[in-house]
């Protein structure tokens, strides 16, 4: 079962695209996240929706949001996928130990071994604001992103 709001999201480090390791941590008191659980790389939909996200960037940086997206796909699939649509956020491959990351977060997959379609949207604190999850093969909305991000950080930054 996925994590409810308002309780602390689990910290987690992850290598980027490139490499480079993030941890969640690292933006407490600086910056708001919103994670975006996505199955796989390359596929129809995982593809729709970050180019949607892609496409609306903007939405998040006047927010003050990192916006980061996370599935099991190796760091090296992330960037070439990244370079090849134009992906100017930050991926990070939650590849070994194989969907730690979506595990601690209640959105793992077993019987598929990735990640089902889940944001969530936390706070400055590291708190869990607002989440939702699309059902398997359903691409999540803008309209849901802009919906958390301006129900959420007003309130929370």
């Amino acid at each position: 079962m996925a994590l409810e709001n308002d309780t602390q999201a689990p910290d987690f480090d992850l290598a980027n695209q490139f490499g480079e390791h993030i941890r969640l941590s690292d933006f407490r008191g600086t910056k708001p996240v919103t994670l975006v659980f996505f199955p796989l790389a390359f596929s129809s939909t995982c593809t729709g929706e970050l180019c949607a996200l892609r496409d609306n960037l903007a939405m998040f940086k006047t927010s003050g949001v990192e916006l980061i997206g996370i599935s099991v796909d190796s760091k090296a699939s992330l960037r070439a996928w990244a370079e090849q649509e134009g992906y100017d956020f930050t991926l990070l491959a939650d590849f070994w130990p194989h969907g730690a990351v979506a595990k601690e977060y209640g959105v793992f997959l077993e019987e598929k071994g990735f990640a089902n379609r889940a944001t969530f949207v936390i706070d400055l604190k590291g708190v869990i604001r607002a989440s939702f999850i699309t059902a398997p093969g359903e691409a999540r909305s803008i309209e849901e992103y802009r919906s958390a991000l301006d129900e959420v950080l007003p309130a929370h930054i």
